[in-house]
């Protein structure tokens, strides 16, 4: 019998599923400041070391933490992550695409490709609702305790987690495997039903290898602001999007609707491709 298609949908984070940026919702006011100072502190970091801004964050976060008395344990940073905000649809939004797929003959899975951090998005609603959870993190000590930035993900390091996902891996260390020679029927998910979701410049190399090899980026932006509607029709406009969409994830929405249509795409591919190994 004819396996199922699988058909990966890869989510950037913040300002993608969620309004804020994650450390918005509980972690910068429990360090006493505002989003505005933390995040003119960390750029000011980056700036003035010629740093990357991922680990310049991760360095302050670390550093604030400490000043406060705040221990960061991985239970910590998921204690932060319960009170994110969500766009609009959200929660519903994976058992409804879930439920398309299972009744179109594809089999659907959720991954998170994102520069903000594992534990935080771990303690959220939705973490439940992925496959796999590609994101910063920290390495603890024997105590729990963070003690150093462990990964850091940045715009190109998300486009390695890519081919991780095309080939079934799912260890954010291995650098060998996902490196060797595969044959494409030996490839997990192919690169064609991917659909990557993404909503500004940190995730223009992730879309750029989505379309280039045959899969959907779709560019989403908060509804309520006109700078990022702009943002993801730039996007667009320079080939790096396929489609642009409010950040709105409701059963009936134009994002439900691009998504279903995707899908139904990949079916008859992958039924046209079955029909063509006539023997």
């Amino acid at each position: 019998m004819r396996r199922k298609p699988i058909v990966a949908l890869i989510y950037d984070f913040d300002g993608t599923l969620s309004p804020g940026n994650m450390q918005e919702f509980g972690f910068i006011q429990a360090i006493g400041k505002t989003p505005e100072e933390f995040w003119k502190m960390s750029d000011g970091i980056a700036i003035g070391q010629d740093a990357s801004n991922v680990l310049a964050y991760m360095k302050l976060m670390f550093d604030d933490a400490k000043k406060e008395g705040i221990i960061l344990r991985k239970s910590d940073f998921r204690a932060f992550g319960k009170d994110i905000k969500l766009f609009e649809g959200v929660r519903e939004w994976f058992k409804n695409v879930n439920e398309y797929g299972a009744a179109h003959g594809v089999r659907i899975e959720h991954y998170i490709n994102s520069s903000g951090l594992k534990e935080i998005i771990e303690g959220s609603p939705i973490a439940k609702e992925f496959k796999h959870i590609f994101a910063c993190t920290y390495i603890y000590d024997e105590k729990g305790e963070a003690q150093w930035p462990g990964i850091a993900v940045d715009y190109t390091a998300k486009t390695q987690f890519l081919f991780k996902i095309n080939k079934g891996i799912f260890s954010s260390r291995d650098s060998k495997r996902v490196n060797e020679s595969t044959a494409e029927e030996d490839k997990r998910i192919p690169f064609t039903n991917m659909i990557y979701f993404g909503d500004g410049d940190t995730d223009v190399p992730s879309m750029k290898i989505i379309t280039m090899f045959g899969g959907s980026a779709i560019a989403v932006f908060n509804p309520h602001d006109p700078s990022k509607r702009a943002a993801a029709q730039k996007l667009q406009r320079q080939g790096r999007a396929s489609f642009i969409t409010p950040a709105v994830y409701t059963r009936d929405s134009r994002a439900f609707k691009l998504v279903c249509a995707i899908i139904d795409k990949i079916r008859i591919t992958s039924e046209l491709q079955a029909l063509a190994r006539y023997k």
